[in-house]
């Protein structure tokens, strides 16, 4: 049973959790919002992008969702020609997704948002601080 002073402090950060995250996919979100897009669009933009040639299953595994749910939203970015699905050169049952170059120039404009909203935060806060809060993000993460 946790106390109740402690109790008070938990529901203090997972306020500040719940805040930070709103501002940090706020300027992604109004940005996908002007293309009839959302958030799980960004969340495969960005790891297509940082892992060319993923096969579907693999984005399913990262993403840990189903593949109805991936469904709709990737064939959304596949028809706004954001992203390919091509065969695989060494695997011929498996299809792999990489960004086209407009599907790049997206990707770099939603995280860049985000990259500069990190950058200008951590800055502030020192390395020290920087490799604590890393820590409790992959903690919280691995659950």
């Amino acid at each position: 049973m946790i106390d109740s002073d402690r109790e008070q402090e938990l529901r203090e950060v997972i306020e500040l959790f719940f805040f930070s995250y709103r501002a940090f996919t706020r300027g992604p979100d109004e940005i996908l919002a002007k293309r009839g897009l959302g958030r799980v669009h960004h969340r495969i933009l960005y790891f297509v992008g940082r892992q060319p040639n993923l096969s579907v299953n693999d984005l399913l595994q990262v993403l840990q969702i189903s593949k109805q749910a991936l469904n709709t939203p990737l064939r959304q970015l596949l028809s706004m020609e954001l992203v390919r699905n091509e065969q695989s050169k060494t695997d011929r049952r498996v299809r792999e997704l990489r960004l086209t170059p407009a599907g790049i120039r997206l990707e770099a404009r939603l995280t860049g948002t985000q990259l500069l909203q990190l950058e200008d935060v951590l800055k502030d806060q020192g390395k020290k601080s920087e490799k604590s809060w890393k820590q409790i993000m992959r903690q919280l993460a691995d659950d």
